[in-house]
């Protein structure tokens, strides 16, 4: 559980604690790995929140594994990329789609502490997938791949490599292969790529020269390599920004530090309304994004056949929020937020880190173009009368059934369910009348999205669409981003979770991502989440929707 790991890594803040914030800045002074971080990691078992419990681990929900792995991110990205995410990444994959024996196998090298790395990246192509050159023609791999997490030190590697020339979907297929297993002499490393964050993680990349493979490496069918990475993607794309949900709360936390211990034209700078309203942004900020994860977490346990779009466009929504939040909290700090020693030194070194979550296979424009081709058939079969979508999906900490890794689709076919929730919204009696103006809002701008995607034609959903016809999956990502939002508050059973206060916030936080408002909080929103906010920093908890107890 998340305080267990709390406990075991310790006060970060506390300058006697060796795996604290000071031995963090300072192992990525130095461009490495914390190693002693690693270790305690090892200690805990981490590798076995990836396995599913059927194969002896402890991976039981999508939800849950994100909130234990916000303990690690909230210290040091890092480690949440080169400790656990780069094998997680490359696990969903042999979930989804590996023969039973590789289950098994990949499950016992992942508890005996093996790191795994995904070898799918070109720079040629980027999120073009389709285009890689690397080949596996005839079991024999030719080519390179580049920028790599921890390509040089896995012990094993998820290989996404061509397997025909024809061009298309069905060209490219994935392997798993034990580095022991290939002849050293066939494969190359090569250098670190600069980075400007992530500087302890090994970003590199890998040359293979008519290296054999096992014959029974291969995942799944032949040819099938794309359709099980997008199916595997919407488990990355939605527990990794959860992850790393954990690096804005330290923001937020390095802010108050600062903001209430100096003093600013005779008062607390944490008094003054502006540094005020930052702060209590960021934190709404911070709300909405949990709820759009954790909601999306559990859709994929309840309706995996409907979850591809939500899983996409919740790391397009969830991305930038994260960014944008710490930016704007760097100004509160002012000088503080660059300075690379002393007590807030941990602040830089996120706001490098953070960057990592708008690149790679989930590129946010990525994320736009698989849903866009979605649109028009959702916005003729779903949009104008959707069903509503299980109360579990926002019942927090309720079971869920074991995540169906088999189900998972690469489309939606035309469902939606999520999207409906705010019109029910309007059925509600007694409800906050901003709550009620905001609910209303959100619908109305669906129905704005049935119009447009519905006279989308089949040439402007492709690779060439326009900056217009993206716009609409990205309006999308708004509503069911509030969606998640109302449904939370509507299933919460008390506390601060079922004060309209928070979701009033966080959807007047995404006004401004559809164009209908600034985003900004008025004062009175602004004086309750602040309260909240600072009760729950002096009583150690998190600033997530569970706020459950933290070590410092």
């Amino acid at each position: 559980m998340p305080e267990a790991l709390e406990h075991l890594l310790g006060d970060p803040w506390d300058p006697a604690n060796p795996l604290g914030y000071a031995e963090i800045v300072a192992a990525d002074e130095r461009q490495e790995m914390f190693a002693e971080a690693e270790q305690r990691l090892d200690a805990y078992g981490m590798n076995a929140e990836f396995v599913p419990v059927e194969y002896g681990g402890r991976f039981s929900t999508l939800d849950r594994l994100a909130r234990v792995m916000r303990a690690v991110w909230r210290r040091d990205p890092c480690l949440g990329l080169g400790y656990g995410a780069s094998s997680f990444i490359a696990s969903v994959n042999v979930w989804a789609a590996g023969s039973s024996e590789q289950r098994t196998a990949f499950a016992k090298h992942l508890l005996a502490d093996r790191k795994i790395a995904s070898v799918y990246h070109e720079l040629a192509h980027g999120n073009d997938f389709a285009r890689a050159e690397l080949a596996a023609y005839g079991m024999r791999l030719n080519g390179r791949k580049e920028v790599v997490t921890n390509a040089q030190r896995a012990d094993s590697l998820v290989i996404f490599a061509r397997t025909s020339p024809d061009p298309g979907s069905r060209s490219h297929s994935q392997f798993l292969v034990d580095k022991a297993d290939l002849p050293q002499d066939r494969m190359a490393y090569l250098p670190r790529f600069p980075s400007m964050g992530m500087r302890g993680v090994q970003l590199g990349g890998v040359v293979f020269t008519d290296c054999p493979i096992p014959d029974d490496a291969m995942i799944g069918m032949p040819g099938r390599g794309i359709e099980t990475a997008l199916r595997s993607f919407q488990l990355t794309r939605t527990a990794l920004p959860s992850m790393i949900i954990g690096v804005l709360d330290t923001g937020l936390r390095t802010a108050l530090r600062f903001t209430t211990g100096r003093r600013l034209y005779g008062r607390a700078a944490a008094d003054i309304p502006y540094v005020r309203a930052i702060v209590a942004e960021a934190f709404a900020d911070l709300l909405l994004c949990d709820a759009f994860c954790t909601v999306t977490a559990r859709t994929l346990h309840r309706l995996p056949g409907l979850a591809s779009v939500p899983a996409s466009l919740v790391k397009y929504v969830v991305s930038q929020q994260l960014i944008d939040a710490m930016n704007r909290l760097s100004s509160v700090l002012g000088a503080h937020f660059y300075i690379r020693d002393g007590d807030h030194a941990i602040f830089q070194k996120l706001l490098r880190d953070l960057a990592v979550i708008g690149f790679g296979h989930a590129a946010r424009v990525a994320c736009l173009a698989t849903v866009l081709p979605q649109t028009p058939l959702l916005a003729q079969r779903s949009w104008p009368a959707a069903e509503q979508p299980p109360d579990a999906i926002f019942q927090l900490g309720t079971e869920l059934p074991p995540l169906p890794f088999d189900a998972l689709a690469v489309s939606a076919s035309g469902r939606d369910t999520l999207s409906a929730v705010p019109r029910s919204m309007l059925d509600e009696t007694g409800l906050d009348p901003e709550l009620r103006r905001l609910a209303a809002l959100f619908a109305t701008e669906l129905r704005e999205l049935t119009s447009e995607a519905g006279d989308l034609r089949p040439m402007e959903t492709g690779v060439g669409a326009s900056p217009e016809a993206l716009a609409i999956p990205a309006r999308l990502a708004a509503v069911l981003a509030a969606s998640a939002c109302l449904g939370v508050w509507r299933h919460a059973e008390g506390g601060f979770l079922a004060d309209p206060t928070w979701v009033v916030a966080a959807l007047t936080r995404l006004t401004a991502r559809i164009g209908k408002g600034d985003g900004h909080l008025p004062a009175p929103l602004t004086r309750r989440l602040m309260s909240e906010l600072l009760t729950r920093h002096e009583d150690s908890r998190g600033f997530d929707l569970t706020a459950g107890s933290i070590a410092g």
